[in-house]
């Protein structure tokens, strides 16, 4: 029998991805067939538009107010929410030096790292220095030194940063993202056939990854919509 396959759409720069990420990772380690799951990042982009890089001159909370029109105190108790949020699931954000821009070719580079079998690795760097750590997503150079940190190798990055090598790749994704209705990330699917939107409790993850292994046969199953991050916000 094939491994179980999870397609996960997230994105480098969505908090609640992150938070999805180790909550399904709790699920497989209470998973008895785990060693049979394969987890596929696939790509999906908050903004295909950003820049490189953000302008950083005003705070977190200031930049999400004017984006999401809201008050200014209301986008710090949102962070705030979301920060004690990712802590119960191990993770520790840091807003305050979050440096936003595109995530386009970081995507590009997890598509490599998929070829290497290196794409869990290189797709928790990324959220790491992204969300925890105040590193520049955007910026090639940045994305260079933290994919040879993943593993990677040094010419297969520099080769494809300096080509358009994978973006087809990317676009393919995020086709089939629209196809399937996606407008919030994360969105896992299971098998190819059992949808599960939003960083949803490992339990529910557990709950699908056992209902999955068990109906190996063609059905269509969503579960209720979680917490997700799209164009209107996390």
């Amino acid at each position: 029998m094939s491994k179980l396959r999870i397609d996960v759409w997230s994105d480098i720069a969505c908090p609640w991805c992150f938070v999805g990420k180790r909550r399904l990772e709790a699920a497989l380690e209470r998973f008895p067939h785990a060693a049979e799951v394969e987890v596929v990042w696939r790509s999906f982009e908050l903004d295909s538009t950003a820049p490189r890089e953000v302008d950083t001159s005003k705070s977190h909370a200031e930049r999400l107010a004017k984006k999401y029109g809201m008050s200014v105190e209301q986008a710090q108790s949102r962070t705030e929410q979301l920060k004690q949020t990712a802590r119960t699931a191990g993770i520790e954000f840091d807003f305050d030096h979050i440096r936003p821009g595109n995530t386009f070719d970081a995507h590009r580079l997890l598509h490599l790292a998929e070829k290497l079998g290196l794409q869990g690795a290189a797709k928790e760097r990324f959220m790491l220095a992204y969300l925890s750590q105040g590193e520049a997503i955007g910026d090639p150079q940045v994305l260079q030194r933290l994919a040879v940190q993943a593993g990677l190798p040094a010419a297969e990055v520099e080769r494809v940063l300096s080509s358009d090598a994978f973006g087809a790749e990317v676009r393919n994704d995020e086709l089939q993202a629209r196809e399937l209705g996606i407008n919030g990330v994360p969105f896992f699917v299971f098998d190819e056939r059992l949808a599960a939107s939003g960083a949803q409790p490992a339990e529910v993850l557990l709950g699908a990854l056992n209902q999955a292994w068990n109906e190996r046969a063609p059905a269509a199953t969503a579960l209720e919509e979680g917490a997700v991050c799209g164009p209107d916000g996390c």
